[in-house]
């Protein structure tokens, strides 16, 4: 019995310790890569994954080191001139944090264009990113590469501290918080409030005080940030926006591998985005339960309240193409993409449902 008991108990430590820990191998290169998060957030459940995947399946020959926080740089563009300087192998940034340096990722911020999980992950996994990572690859000259595109926190929803939102007409005159970035403060004038610029660390006491009244984000950050306590209680699941995180790697470090390590990385980075699809899911079940059991009002659009609210923003969609650099090339990309993603999807259920 005791001798079963000790095989077992040495079967669960061989499962359980890191996968990377029994790779032998030489190490070669080292991959510094850094989020400016913390390790409750879906950027460093994708970093574990990467990193354990590509040590493992390196033999030891690629060693990754992660740095959470502002440990090698404080900002998207610090971060990314790090990258393309060579001093950081891999930064993940929103479409917000990268849009000095490349202002066509704000596509993903475009409202209403990917419906669901199942549409996103199939854009985001397919030729759209490839398509993305040679506008960033010619737009930096050669230095920084688009790796892939995961989430970090699922989809970007309308809360505010006054009232339950049903349509557009309800967001008539509330103050929401938004990035520096000009294509979400559109957003937030089509559907007929006012954007107001706020720095992220300085938003809880702005909801208390009042000088904003409302954001865009998704529930695992707004009860993170403990946003209800300041008096956030509606929340409108009207999924404007997959919060894309991409990840950039320095093109010159990744190209110095031999190809057989850089196929490694580029399936460390695959590992990365599911890793990264998953987690706000499981994330968000416990966030949105915790918000209703405070007192929050959580509210589903019904299919015409939602279309009313794509209607109202679809100008968004031509300020996009009129002013910024290299638009039209990647929204008519990201609308072929979906086209093609929603075609495969409907073929599927055709099958699926008879």
């Amino acid at each position: 019995m005791l001798k079963t008991l000790t095989k077992m108990a040495a079967a669960a430590a061989f499962l359980t310790a890191p996968i990377a820990a029994w790779a032998d191998g030489h190490q070669e290169f080292t991959i510094r890569a850094t989020a400016n998060s913390n390790e409750n957030d879906e950027d460093y459940d994708g970093l574990v994954v990467f990193k354990n995947y590509v040590e493992a399946a390196s033999n030891g020959r690629v060693g990754v080191e992660i740095f959470m926080g502002t440990q090698l740089c404080a900002n998207g563009a610090e971060c990314l001139e790090g990258v393309a300087e060579g001093s950081i192998d891999v930064y993940i940034s929103t479409s917000g944090g990268a849009a000095g340096i490349f202002p066509y990722v704000q596509v993903l911020d475009l409202p209403y264009l990917m419906a669901n999980d199942r549409v996103a992950e199939a854009v985001l996994t397919g030729d759209f990113t490839r398509k993305m990572r040679d506008m960033a690859l010619e737009t930096s000259d050669g230095a920084i590469r688009l790796m892939t595109i995961g989430n970090t926190g699922g989809w970007r929803n309308f809360a505010n501290t006054k009232r339950r939102v049903q349509g557009p007409a309800d967001m008539e005159g509330l103050k929401i918080r938004t990035v520096v970035a000009d294509l979400p403060q559109e957003l937030v004038r089509a559907l007929g409030a006012s954007p107001t610029p706020i720095p992220w660390p300085e938003l809880f006491t702005s909801f208390q005080t009042g000088v904003v009244e409302g954001s865009k984000n998704g529930i695992t950050d707004i009860m993170g940030m403990k946003f209800p306590d300041a008096g956030l209680q509606y929340v409108t699941l009207d999924g404007h926006a997959y919060m894309g995180a991409l990840w950039w790697m320095s093109n010159e470090n990744f190209m110095a591998m031999p190809e057989d390590l850089r196929r490694v990385v580029v399936d460390g980075f695959s590992q990365l985005q599911q890793a990264t699809f998953a987690s706000p899911k499981r994330k968000s079940i416990d966030a949105y339960a915790a918000f209703v059991a405070g007192g929050g009002d959580l509210y589903v659009p019904t299919p015409e309240e939602k279309a009313a609210f794509a209607t109202a923003a679809a100008p968004v969609q031509d300020w996009f193409r009129a002013n910024v650099d290299g638009g039209d090339e990647i929204l008519d990309a990201l609308i072929a993409a979906v086209d093609e993603a929603e075609a495969e999807l409907n073929a599927g259920y055709e099958s699926d449902l008879n």
